[in-house]
């Protein structure tokens, strides 16, 4: 599992299980995003090796803007408590957002159209819940100033 590599900023490179290095061989293109492909050919020989591979080498790629992922998955490490907090204030929103909205679909097309239904959408939402914690008379108050 790539999870049980650990990769090493300053020297380019994923360090395995059992100590050895994975070298940064090419980059190349998925979709439009630049991949950078690491391997090593040493596995042959290596008691983990059914742990890793059942090839004769183990390969990894890694997005050429993973960094800002590895920065989170280590704040996430340290305090694992984050995720229930934004599960408890975040996930919930969106939801029930997506569920208004009748699943994961977008009624409209292009980017600047889906912008303006999800701001509608996040507009509605709020307006609600202002409206079930204030009512209405007490949002009407707090609008007027």
């Amino acid at each position: 599992m790539k999870a049980d590599f650990v990769y090493d900023a300053d020297r380019d490179v994923y360090v395995c299980p059992a100590g050895e290095d994975l070298t940064y061989r090419y980059t190349t293109e998925e979709s439009g995003i630049p991949i950078r492909r690491y391997w090593i050919n040493g596995c042959k020989t290596c008691p983990l090796r059914t742990n890793c591979t059942t090839g004769n080498e183990r390969r990894i790629s890694r997005w050429e803007r993973e960094d800002p992922v590895d920065d989170m998955d280590s704040r996430l490490g340290r305090d694992p408590d984050y995720m229930s907090l934004r599960r408890c204030t975040v996930e919930h929103p969106f939801g029930t957002i997506k569920a208004w909205m009748g699943g994961t679909h977008f009624l409209t097309r292009k980017l600047k159209n889906v912008r303006s239904e999800m701001a509608l959408n996040v507009l509605a939402y709020n307006i609600k819940r202002m409206v079930a914690l204030l009512g209405v008379r007490g949002l009407m108050r707090a609008m007027q100033g």
